[in-house]
């Protein structure tokens, strides 16, 4: 096994109740069941030693490998070259519907292309984040590995008559399983892991493995038919809504900010943190996206989780929403380190759980409401019970709005006055008198004015610096932010306002990095962290999307097209980018493929007004 494989070296599989991932060389070392949440089976890219693995791969040495997903599906398939022949392993999950399941299937199948070759496998999970022993038990059909709560059952996938998975089988005192599987051309076997509380191998002929492939090819084909994009890079945005689709959990609508955990954002550092939740943010941003794409269900089914989540009861004196949530909407994000594990590459610590979800980050309100305003422009209406939990957030919000926060970073050094929190609880407002007025709601609609235009007036006079000639990250200070790229975005200011287009220059000037961008500078702007970040990946995408309403169409395309060869062979994106151009940080990430699917389509539609002679105003 490699015990140090690059993030980037891996493809993302799933069945929308969560996910795995399997690198180049065959290797399956990260997959929690039987939610994005749980407790890992596998994670050896965390800790080789402690977190679990599952490998196939070819006996010889010296091979090659190549990556790809089955054409439009969340298929993956590596390929193995060596001198013997070529073999193929196909990975994937049957989808699992919109029922929450104990249950999930993940199917393993192993084929040899040309020649004649054997495969290794083991087999060895580590349950419970490795702190669950369990019991092995091998038999004619399989192998069960039993932690008692949870069962991880090895169903083989053969023709009947056929001997057991291989002749050399054997079991280690930690409880894994290794044997070896010879292939001639043409033949496929290979297993079907099902993790659940009372699991049981059964053997199932390749002809129905191969109905499963067949099934789940149908499945996100289907699926994929609803895109309505039509324009530049369609298969590039198409495999990023595959990825979004990915990491949306299906029986809440709910869309988990990355399928990992404790991913580092620098090799070695502490910025190690537990992303298998849901940011209010991250999904609300999601529906913009999705709908750009055609993709009106998912976008519908997270606007039904958001309001559960603006509905539901609260303590009293507690925030209208919290940053982010479980899944299943749930609260208890409690954070821990994992104190015996080494963490990805030296990265320590690994944390599971996420400190930050107490912090108040304003900005949140402000994106849900676009969220709502978005989905009620193309006929998704509000119904009175949303309208009032609209009505009462606005309230909270036109009493609490000007206060220090975390801000969208989430930085751990204090709470302060940030402009981009400002800023969305000005698209709040904004939001609420459109759909008000729209649709002659009952509201307040005097005072929501006014605090609108208070938030305005405190922006140009606080957040703007004459000494920089730009719009800073936070009152009082001179450092710049990424984030306030999406100022034009909302409607803030014109695109060629000049103030915004003094901002943009400063950013040119600080925050980009030959096409990258870099969110803010944290040695300007201390946030209670050690050590240094990459740049990141969304903020790239938010200044693709910049410069194309500017009108600096040339550079914005060059950009774009330069951050699309930091994506990985399968097309996939980690949160940020290293000095060195490697993938860092949790992976792949929905913030930075729903930037793309934006970012892409804002600059298609440019592109085609400026062949056409138009040219946009914002």
């Amino acid at each position: 096994m490699n015990t140090h494989p690059l993030i980037a070296d891996h493809g993302l599989i799933g069945d929308l109740q969560t996910a795995a991932l399997v690198a180049t060389d065959g290797t399956l070392d990260w997959f929690c069941s039987p939610r994005f949440d749980s407790p890992s089976i596998f994670a050896s890219l965390l800790d080789p030693a402690r977190g679990g693995y599952f490998t196939t791969r070819p006996r010889e040495e010296a091979f090659e490998t190549k990556q790809l997903y089955f054409p439009d599906t969340a298929i993956l398939i590596t390929r193995f070259l060596t001198e013997a022949g070529v073999g193929e392993l196909m990975d994937f999950m049957p989808t699992t519907g919109t029922d929450p399941s104990q249950k999930h299937d993940l199917v393993r199948m192993i084929r040899c292309v040309r020649g004649r070759i054997s495969f290794d496998i083991e087999v060895a999970p580590r349950f419970d984040y490795g702190r669950k022993s369990h019991e092995l038990t091998v038999s004619e059909a399989g192998a069960v590995f039993d932690a008692g709560d949870m069962r991880l059952s090895l169903s083989l996938i053969r023709e009947e008559g056929d001997e057991q998975l291989g002749r050399q089988v054997s079991t280690t005192d930690e409880g894994s399983l290794r044997a070896v599987l010879t292939l001639e051309e043409g033949q496929m076997r290979g297993v079907v892991l099902e993790t659940g509380p009372d699991v049981a191998p059964k053997m199932m002929r390749p002809a129905e493995a191969q109905q499963l492939a067949d099934d789940t090819a149908h499945f996100w084909h289907d699926w994929l038919s609803q895109s309505t994009y039509t324009g530049r890079w369609r298969a590039v945005l198409e495999r990023s809504a595959i990825t979004l689709k990915l990491l949306t959990y299906a029986p809440s609508g709910s869309l988990v900010a990355a399928p990992t955990a404790g991913l580092p954002e620098e090799v070695g550092g502490e910025r190690n943190w537990d992303y298998r939740f849901t940011w209010v943010r991250d999904g609300s941003f999601s529906v913009h996206a999705l709908l750009r794409m055609g993709f009106i269900d998912e976008a519908v089914a997270f606007s039904r989780w958001l309001h559960d989540r603006v509905s539901e009861s609260r303590p009293e004196g507690s925030y209208p929403l919290d940053i982010m949530y479980r899944v299943d909407g749930s609260t208890d994000l409690h954070e821990e380190v994992l104190t015996d594990w080494k963490g990805y590459r030296g990265s320590y610590p690994v944390r599971i759980g996420n400190g930050a979800a107490d912090q108040l980050q304003l900005d949140i309100y402000g994106e849900a409401l676009d969220a709502v305003y978005y989905l009620d422009g193309v006929g998704v209406g509000i119904g009175q019970a949303g309208w009032i939990a609209i009505s009462d957030l606005l309230t909270w919000l036109a009493d609490n709005w000007d206060q220090p926060e975390e801000g969208i970073w989430e930085t751990r050094g204090g709470r302060k006055d940030f402009t981009y929190g400002r800023l969305m609880c000005w698209v709040a407002f904004d939001r609420g008198i459109r759909l008000a007025t729209s649709h002659g709601r009952p509201a307040p609609i005097d005072r929501w004015i006014a605090e609108r235009d208070a938030i305005y007036q405190q922006i140009m006079e606080k957040g703007w610096s004459s000494e920089r000639q730009a719009f800073v990250q936070q009152y009082g200070d001179n450092v710049l932010d990424a984030a306030l790229l999406k100022m034009p975005q909302v409607g803030f200011v014109s695109a060629h306002d000049p103030m915004w287009q003094s901002t943009l220059r400063a950013m040119d000037a600080e925050l980009v990095s030959d096409s990258l961008v870099y969110r803010y500078d944290p040695s300007a702007s201390p946030d209670g962290l050690r050590g240094s970040e990459g740049t990141f990946s969304l903020c790239t995408f938010l200044y693709v999307d910049a410069l194309a309403r500017s009108n600096r169409l040339e550079e914005a395309r060059l950009t774009f097209d330069k951050m699309l060869t930091y994506a990985n062979h399968v097309g996939l994106y980690s949160e940020e980018i290293a000095a060195t151009g490697e993938q860092i940080g949790n992976f792949p990430q929905a913030f930075t493929h729903l930037a793309l699917i934006d970012a892409a389509i804002t600059l298609n539609e440019r592109l085609d007004a400026a062949q056409k002679g138009r040219r946009f105003r914002g």
